[in-house]
């Protein structure tokens, strides 16, 4: 049912109007009366109605200054103006503000009647006019949906349709990024970009449409938002940007690798392909098993590590494979869980065992006694138990190494890439210890740190563009953005709070 509100000086015609007028046989409810400007907006505010009937002129606010208001603030609103003989200048500012209708004075049952028989046809007409809209807009959605999907599956085949389902806007993109995860995600809308959600299998892809070139600022905002407000704390695998759209599909295959890897890893959070490096993408040519196995040693992943060779023992059993081909693809995964042990950092101990480690001996003797299986797999938990312990002795000291370069550097772009090479470990690799140590992603230390230190600038009396350039926002509006995020605040509110001119 529709709700309507009266307001009018005249006590005679607010009680005629709630007497005579038979609401509810139009599907109206009269949901209240005010006589001045000032309690009618209180009225509106709090009932929220559908209807408005008012008289133009009312003491404390006129009903001019009302609709004004009531337009701002609910401009779908149907409102009826009443007038006298000689205010023409009044009625045609109420047309101006979007009045529907208006009648003279005195008013009657009759015009009320009729006034509010033509406002339920508009609405009618509304109705339909925005289901049309709505079912013609949802049609073009999924139109442009599945040419997304069809975009990111085969690319350059698919570009013309999707061309002319993405609209007139297609010539303003400069590039295409492609995320995938699994679970919920709300993407928050930007105007620099055009979001695209698509559906394939289990997972789920978002094609970003670049209208501005994403800034490595933008990137750390995004991450940063991402920290922040995915509760479900799931894991976002980010392909890199290209500005040729028929490469939306390598961004794509990208996108689902980068998100295979943070499961395995067990990180959540953005993962970007680009930060995972040839060390964490693995080898070309490596099947998916081998691909989960490797990636399982990097992360420090032993459960998930002694599970993905249970899948492959049970693979060797279920599809009988020649001896020889089980032989050597077991010491290709023994030496390359081996090579993965050493880059993610070996204490002297382990580095000599693994000097004197002769597996391609040990394997024959495994073999000749029927005992390939289980040797394979304490290899495989003993390289394990090594890499474990080397990481316990090093993770601290190699995290606070990276939190001493960061705190220097803190003016700069500084990406997780280039404080890993510092440091001499795996960008991804080294998230993952950042977050066991820290107890905190790198980026959220990283910008926790860098608001914190504008704050400290800003309280010294620094300009907000001189404070955003030195913590390493050259971009006032990502700065903005991020501290009040952090704060509650904007920098110019903060300086405010402090006293300081901004």
């Amino acid at each position: 049912m529709l709700k309507a509100v009266v307001f009018d000086d005249e006590y005679i015609v607010l009680k005629g109007l709630q007497a005579m007028i038979d609401w509810p046989s139009f599907g109206i409810e009269l949901a209240g009366t005010a006589s001045d400007g000032y309690s009618a907006l209180e009225l509106f505010r709090k009932v929220q109605p559908d209807i408005i009937l008012t008289d133009i002129r009312m003491p404390g606010m006129d009903g001019l200054q009302l609709i004004e208001a009531v337009m701002k603030e609910a401009p779908n609103t149907y409102c009826i103006v009443f007038s006298g003989f000689n205010e023409f200048e009044y009625v045609r500012r109420a047309i101006e503000l979007g009045v529907a209708d208006y009648l003279d004075k005195p008013i009657t049952i009759q015009s009320i009647e009729k006034a509010i028989r033509k406002m339920l046809v508009k609405t009618e007409e509304q109705k339909e006019n925005l289901a049309i809209k709505q079912k013609w807009q949802e049609s073009k959605q999924e139109l442009l949906e599945k040419a997304t999907l069809d975009l990111l599956l085969t690319g350059r085949e698919s570009l013309s349709k999707w061309r002319s389902s993405f609209g007139p806007d297609v010539e303003r993109i400069k590039g295409v990024t492609v995320l995938a995860y699994s679970g919920k995600f709300v993407w928050t809308n930007q105007e620099q970009v055009e979001a695209v959600a698509v559906k394939h299998g289990q997972e789920q892809w978002l094609a970003l449409f670049h209208y501005e070139h994403p800034t490595y600022e933008w990137w750390q905002w995004l991450a940063y938002d991402v920290d922040l407000n995915d509760r479900e704390a799931i894991a976002i695998g980010v392909g890199h940007t290209y500005s040729n759209l028929e490469q939306a599909c390598a961004s794509c295959k990208e996108a689902v690798r980068a998100l295979r890897s943070a499961r395995l890893l067990q990180t959540k959070g953005i993962v970007r392909f680009e930060e995972l490096g040839e060390a964490m993408t693995t080898p070309k040519g490596l099947s998916e098993r081998e691909e989960a196995i490797v990636l399982s040693i990097r992360a420090g992943n032993k459960a998930g590590l002694l599970e993905q060779i249970d899948y492959f023992i049970a693979w060797i059993q279920n599809e009988k494979v020649d001896t020889e081909i089980i032989e050597r693809e077991m010491l290709k995964l023994i030496y390359m869980t081996l090579q993965a042990a050493q880059e993610s950092g070996l204490d002297a101990r382990a580095d000599e065992y693994h000097r004197r480690y002769m597996p391609h001996v040990e394997i024959r003797e495994a073999a000749a006694s029927g005992q390939l299986l289980p040797w394979f797999r304490e290899q495989i938990e003993k390289i394990a138990d090594l890499t474990m312990e080397s990481r316990e002795l090093t993770k601290h000291a190699a995290v606070e190494q990276a939190r001493a370069y960061i705190e220097l550097n803190i003016s700069r772009d500084l990406s997780l890439q280039e404080v890993a090479g510092h440091v001499g470990l795996n960008a991804t690799y080294l998230s993952v210890l950042f977050k066991e140590v820290m107890g905190e992603t790198y980026i959220k230390f990283l910008t926790r740190y860098r608001m914190e230190y504008a704050k400290i600038l800003l309280a010294k009396g620094l300009k907000v563009n001189e404070a955003s350039e030195k913590v390493g926002y050259h971009t006032y509006r990502h700065f903005s953005e991020v501290f009040k995020k952090h704060t509650g605040f904007t920098p110019g509110q903060y300086k405010d709070e402090l006293g300081n001119p901004s």
